[in-house]
Order: structure tokens, then C-alpha cells, then sequence
């Protein structure tokens, strides 16, 4: 379905670490730029380019865009669990937006005060559980439970008010967005529009049609037939123009 050349080689595997929903790996050639999809999960990011090393914090995005691609990089990454967050930036803070961590070498970054070892795709949820050992990865228990389907013996405003603290986002916003990214992954399987209308609860075409446009940046066709360019969609395929 996407033909050769790649342009980003994407790998991902899913994580049986509770703080963690995915660790995924990336090589970029021959490409400058990618659409970006929304996504409600912050992130870090690893990378190297002719010899230099970088390190960002990723923060949710609720929308689509345009974003660039170092070529010849590589990548690591670390997509934490939804009720996750950082104590040093509130999750709020890095919607549609990210920072990048000072002082990266090869070895190390710093995050939060301290120097931490920089992990490869093999050590993200040792890192990870280093980080939640000394407080600089947190979690919203309430938050969590909710995600599982509990019903809490608080008020809706106060579950809405500790989830938006915990993501940056509302509960409506981040099933918008999952069910968008679920609807792109089976249109790129070859499911049909008429399938994906009926078994994800869209009204109808447009109604999936325009989620899409805002969240994805593609159209029907485009996720079908692989047309339009780079794009960070499923990082578990390989995608292409």
C-alpha cells in the first residue's frame, strides 16, 4: 500500500509499563517534512544528526499540521500513559507545544534538575521507572481509574477539572482525537468509510470526513491509497508518498 522509496522508517512496540503506552524508533531519509496528526499523549523524544545529540518533552496536540524532519536522524521515543505527567511542566502547558531539554550528549540529558542516561528502545521503561522513583514522572490515580471505566465517588466537575490538569486535555477532546487515529489506522487497512462510519459511531461520511481533516490531515482517499506525503500516523507502519 505504500510504495518505495520509505521515507520514515517507523517501529513501535506497545509497553507493559503502566506509565507507558508505547517506545517506537524512527530513521528519516529523503524527507524534511511530515504531517504531524493530533495526539493525546506527551511525549520524549531522542534523536541524532551528524554526531549531535537532541532531546525534547512532546506535548499533546489537538490538532494537525506540518512539522519538520531532520533527514538522516534517528530517532527514539517514549509515549507516556494517559494521567501521566511531568512534575517540573504541567501537562496543560505543553498542548500544541514542547520543550527542548538542554545539555544532550550521546550518554545523558537533563530533565528536571538531574542528569539521566539516555535510554535506546530496550531501556525506555527502565528510564521511565527511574524517573517515577524520584518524582519527576508522576501520575493522577483518579485519572487512571477513569480510563478504565470506574465511575469515582466525586463530582463530574472535579473528574473533568483533575483530567484536564493530568492531560492538558478534556475527556471529549481525547476520545475525539482516539477515535480519529483509530478511524485513520482502518482506512489505511482498507476498511471503507461506510465501515469505519458504523463501527466507530460517526454520524455519517462528513462527520468522519471532517474529523479527519482536523485531526489526521488526510482524506479518505489519501489514507487508502497512501498518498500525501510523510506523515507520523501508526507508528507501527511505514509511511510514505
Amino acid at each position: 500500500m505504500y510504495p518505495s522509496p520509505v521515507q520514515l522508517r517507523f517501529q513501535t512496540r506497545r509497553s507493559d509499563s503502566p506509565w507507558v503506552d508505547i517506545v517506537w524508533t524512527c530513521t528519516s531519509e529523503q524527507v524534511t517534512r511530515m504531517t504531524s496528526v493530533a495526539s493525546a499523549r506527551w511525549g520524549l523524544v531522542f534523536w541524532e544528526q551528524d554526531g549531535k545529540a537532541y532531546a525534547s518533552v512532546t506535548g499533546p496536540e489537538t490538532r494537525t499540521g506540518t512539522a519538520p524532519v531532520p533527514e538522516g536522524a534517528t530517532f527514539t521515543g517514549i509515549e507516556f500513559a494517559l494521567g501521566t505527567s511531568l512534575r517540573a511542566v504541567p501537562t496543560p502547558a505543553l498542548v500544541n507545544s514542547g520543550i527542548e531539554l538542554p545539555d544532550t550528549t550521546r550518554r545523558t540529558f537533563r530533565l528536571d534538575g538531574a542528569r539521566w542516561e539516555t535510554p535506546g528502545p530496550d531501556d525506555a521503561e527502565a528510564l521511565v521507572e527511574r524517573l517515577v522513583r524520584a518524582g519527576v514522572v508522576v501520575g493522577d490515580p483518579l485519572v487512571a481509574a477513569v480510563l478504565r471505566g470506574h465511575r469515582p465517588s466525586v463530582s463530574e466537575r472535579t473528574v473533568e477539572r483533575r483530567f484536564r490538569a493530568a492531560t492538558g486535555l478534556t475527556q471529549g477532546a481525547v476520545r475525539q482525537i482516539e477515535r480519529a487515529r483509530r478511524a485513520a489506522h482502518a482506512l489505511a487497512a482498507g476498511a471503507t468509510a461506510a465501515d469505519v462510519v458504523a463501527e466507530l459511531g460517526y454520524f455519517d461520511q462528513p462527520h468522519l470526513a471532517h474529523a479527519l481533516r482536523s485531526y489526521i490531515g488526510r482524506t479518505v482517499g489519501g489514507l487508502r491509497d497512501g498518498e500525501g506525503g510523510a506523515i507520523a500516523l501508526a507508528l507501527d507502519q511505514r509511511l510514505t508518498s
